[in-house]
């Protein structure tokens, strides 16, 4: 006798809701025009105090550089980030934001607030409250692998 698969269902639910959560989020970037993976670079450098080398973006955002470095090359065609030799080294390149940059950031914080409020909507205040402790207990738990 086979025992059920309880958790099935819950983890569809969870993959379908990462699915329209990245479709929301790129149809409210979609203006601002960058991607979410872009999005997620420029607001990852917004966390750094002095520029950071390319290999710390790639570690933070825990992709292979090379995956940085296209993101980079684009974000820097639009003139929202500029590579910078390290005064101390310059065999090291350091990224920093440009005024462009921090403007889009502006742009962007209002583009996930949007999206946010997209997906939350159904929900009442305290059904928020819920669900941001229950989200809380799955990204904080320190037994997780990946």
């Amino acid at each position: 006798m086979s025992t059920p698969d309880t958790d099935g269902p819950l983890a569809e639910q969870l993959l379908r809701l990462t699915r329209r959560l990245h479709r929301i989020q790129k149809h409210h970037l979609e203006p601002v025009g960058i991607t979410p993976a872009q999005s997620r670079l420029l607001r990852t450098l917004a966390h750094y105090e002095t520029p950071p080398r390319m290999a710390d973006l790639a570690q933070r955002l825990e992709v292979v550089p090379r995956a940085v470095t296209s993101l980079v090359d684009g974000l820097e065609s639009g003139g929202l980030v500029r590579r910078a030799p390290d005064l101390s080294n310059r065999r090291v390149i350091r990224i920093e934001l440009t005024d462009a940059g921090q403007d889009a950031l502006e742009k962007l914080r209002s583009a996930r607030r949007a999206a946010a409020e997209d997906i939350l909507a159904p929900l009442t205040a305290e059904q928020r409250e819920v669900l941001g402790g229950l989200l809380s207990a799955l990204l904080d738990d320190p037994g997780r692998r990946c």
